[in-house]
């Protein structure tokens, strides 16, 4: 019953929190090869975490050399009864700039109702939160109201570079009736919400080279097209006044936003305000026709992420860089195809710059965006879910940001997602990275409720 289940999370609430701490001192960068092994010490703290509590058919599967997907389940619910894919990611970001941190970012530290460590609320709490759920039924009720079964990935801030073959390897293992994540962010401590969209993402690197050499730019300006400059003028050719993409073909699979669901955006209580404060921006900037929130979460994008070429010391070093290069990445959203776009910004740059450079473009993996009906009966669990145990209505929402997994959730098992975040912004993929205390607790209640609402609706 919901009440035990809450009731055993209570009493053992500080148990479960050093359990947290001690997940969190495990450094499991994914993307540093000098963490290769604390990644796989976090992938075995969770197997025998998973084991603990009761969890059956708990191992590692290994993928490629990559880090392994820790897998179990529970599956004694019935063969009627609704089965959910339990999805989340044990690896971290690096940590870097370490001077930034007010403490050791592998140390988890608590102060002002905070847990500040690396990988504290994306995704290691989140997480979390859903683990200490599934004990929490297990050791109060002896048993879940649904059948789970559990994929934790070691490589999501990778991309995931291994998992589109995985699921397709293991699609019967896999197989479910819904997919359900907690990752990304509410609106406030407050307002919780729920995300039945995300954005697909492109990510691309465009090289840019003009003389053999670095040239004395008083011997050889006038005369060269400088990289820099170059490069700048096709950044600077990407947008128009008011943000559209100018990318041919960019735009021609958009759908348009229904009156439905510009209306359900619009009932999420984000301002400018807000906005300023998350961002420090001056002022609002992008295609004027759109909300804030459209813009940020169900509107395409292309963004400059990193530009370098030439001299970036102190002083004067007068010369005409040989080479320049930018780093761009591109949010899509449905209908918008991850290869197509690809191929239409490669085509773009190539086409724009003149003879006088040479320009290459590299593109990684991409991946389309997802999206479920946001009045499924997975949501409408978690709408109740939400309300009763965190105290406030979710609203419903879209999400900027990309989990590319669930793209491939959907295309290989068929089935529909629920995003429950139980985090904030909480300075994910920055230094002093945190989880709010409470954010912990409440979200252990609130997937106790979930799967046990998600029980009463299948039948």
């Amino acid at each position: 019953m919901i009440d035990t289940a809450v009731s055993h999370a209570r009493a053992n609430y500080d148990q479960y929190l050093e359990q947290f701490l001690a997940y969190l001192r495990i450094p499991s960068v994914s993307a540093l090869p000098e963490h290769k092994a604390d990644v796989r010490a976090a992938a075995e703290w969770l197997a025998a975490d998973m084991q603990r509590i009761g969890l059956e058919n708990v191992q590692l599967l290994e993928m490629n050399n990559g880090n392994p997907v820790v897998y179990g389940d529970w599956l004694h619910a019935g063969p009627d009864a609704h089965t959910v894919l339990l999805y989340g990611h044990y690896d971290v970001q690096p940590a870097d700039p370490l001077a930034l941190w007010q403490s050791p970012p592998f140390e988890p530290t608590i102060r002002d109702g905070k847990v500040f460590a690396r990988g504290a609320s994306d995704n290691k709490g989140q997480m979390f939160s859903q683990l200490k759920a599934l004990e929490s039924c297990l050791m109060g009720d002896g048993r879940l109201p649904v059948n789970v079964k559990i994929c934790f990935d070691g490589e999501e801030e990778m991309g995931s570079p291994n998992m589109p073959a995985f699921v397709a390897a293991y699609k019967d293992l896999l197989a479910a009736d819904s997919v359900l994540v907690s990752d990304g962010a509410m609106v406030h401590s407050e307002q919780p919400v729920i995300d039945y969209a995300l954005r697909g993402v492109v990510a691309a690197e465009i090289h840019v080279s003009g003389p053999q050499r670095d040239l004395h730019s008083g011997s050889y300006g006038g005369s060269v097209h400088n990289p820099v400059q170059a490069l700048a003028e096709l950044i600077a050719s990407l947008h128009d006044e008011f943000g559209w993409v100018q990318i041919p073909g960019f735009y021609d699979r958009v759908f348009s936003l229904s009156t439905a669901e510009r209306d359900l955006l619009r009932s999420v209580p984000y301002s400018q305000e807000q906005w300023e404060l998350e961002t420090g921006a001056p002022a609002p900037w992008g295609e004027p026709d759109y909300t804030l929130l459209e813009r940020m979460t169900a509107r395409p994008t292309l963004e400059v992420n990193g530009i370098w070429g030439g001299f970036q010391g102190k002083g004067d070093k007068t010369i005409i860089p040989a080479e320049a290069g930018a780093k761009i990445s591109m949010r899509l959203v449905t209908n918008q195809d991850a290869d197509e776009i690809a191929e239409l910004f490669t085509a773009h740059v190539l086409n724009s710059m003149p003879e006088t450079v040479r320009v290459s473009v590299q593109v990684g993996a991409g991946a389309n965006a997802a999206v479920t009906p946001f009045d499924s009966m997975e949501i409408a669990a978690a709408v109740r879910a939400y309300s009763l145990a965190w105290g406030a209505e979710p609203v419903r929402s879209r999400a900027g940001g990309s989990l590319p997994i669930i793209a491939t959730f959907q295309q290989e098992l068929g089935i529909p997602f629920v995003l429950m975040p139980f985090g904030l912004d909480d300075n994910r993929h920055s230094p002093n990275e945190h989880y709010h205390l409470s954010h912990f607790s409440r979200g252990i209640e609130t997937a106790v409720h979930y799967y046990h609402y998600l029980a009463e609706i299948r039948h």
